[in-house]
């Protein structure tokens, strides 16, 4: 498999994570659709509400001045199959031996960076480089999709209006704050941003900047996105000097990073193969 094909698996599969839970009974937003027409409106709708939660109309128009209704987006998300795979069958593709010799090449070249990350927040380079490197195969493939028009779609759509409709917001909110402009915004089907894939809202709570040069730049910034990863699993419980495998202290911060089991497996395996458990 190529490494492209192999990072549009990878990507998809994160997205995946996010559909896991529909929206409970009256929690949808009050407007959706479920095709491109009314999209405009609703739209128009949502600028309005953006505006009232405190979102600069500069920040507005330049996030959504060229937004439509995707229909790639939505056949994405009806057309997801990859968790219907058992762990065996999954990890045998994604903790492969392209990312086991890359992940610990690069787990010694950023040596001293991860060491400081651990230092902060507890959580030790092999987790970092797996998730490095099953979301987005160590930043070298992102994902083609508009972030802002992917969540406006998903955010128009009424199967997760509400929660979409959030992470839109939050997306506004980053524009806001400076810390990319939209064209940087391009990821996952489903919105996901950055070199290991947060979703707006995540980003938003858990992105740091860690080379102090006064922006929390996921795409671009190695040092960025691997301490706001960290910071993420510290926000979730990471217990330093504790095992992640399935069934031990932290594999729990590993699932909320992606309540796919199969996932959170697959990254925990990755990582011992980076680390060199068991060699």
């Amino acid at each position: 498999m190529s490494q492209t094909n192999r990072m549009r698996t990878a990507l998809g599969v994160a997205a995946l994570a996010l559909s896991l839970g529909l929206c409970p009974a009256g929690a949808r937003a009050a407007e959706c659709g479920r095709n491109g027409e009314g999209f405009e409106s609703w739209l128009d709708g949502f600028r309005r509400e953006a505006a009232a939660a405190g979102v600069s109309k500069p920040a507005i128009d330049s996030a959504l001045g060229d937004v439509f209704y995707d229909r790639s987006v939505i056949s994405h998300d009806r057309g997801q199959k990859v968790f219907r795979q058992t762990f065996e069958q999954f990890s045998a593709r994604m903790a492969n031996s392209f990312r086991v010799s890359k992940g610990r090449s690069l787990l010694q070249k950023h040596a001293a960076l991860f060491k400081r990350i651990e230092q902060k927040y507890g959580v030790p380079g092999p987790v970092l480089v797996a998730i490095w490197g099953l979301e987005t195969d160590f930043g070298s493939y992102l994902g083609n999709f508009p972030t802002i028009r992917a969540l406006a779609t998903l955010a128009y759509d009424c199967r997760r209006a509400d929660k979409f409709r959030a992470e839109l917001l939050d997306a506004l909110r980053i524009v806001e704050r400076g810390d990319l402009d939209p064209a940087q915004m391009r990821g996952a089907w489903a919105g996901e941003i950055g070199q290991t894939q947060f979703m707006p809202s995540s980003y938003l709570k858990f992105a740091v900047d860690f080379d102090g040069d006064g922006k929390r730049d996921l795409v671009h910034n190695t040092a960025d996105v691997l301490a706001s990863t960290a910071n993420f699993l510290h926000g979730y419980g990471w217990k330093p000097g504790a095992g992640w495998d399935e069934g031990e202290p932290n594999f729990p911060a590993l699932l909320e990073w992606n309540k796919a089991k199969v996932y959170s497996k697959t990254i925990a395996l990755l990582a011992d193969k980076i680390k060199g458990a068991g060699d």
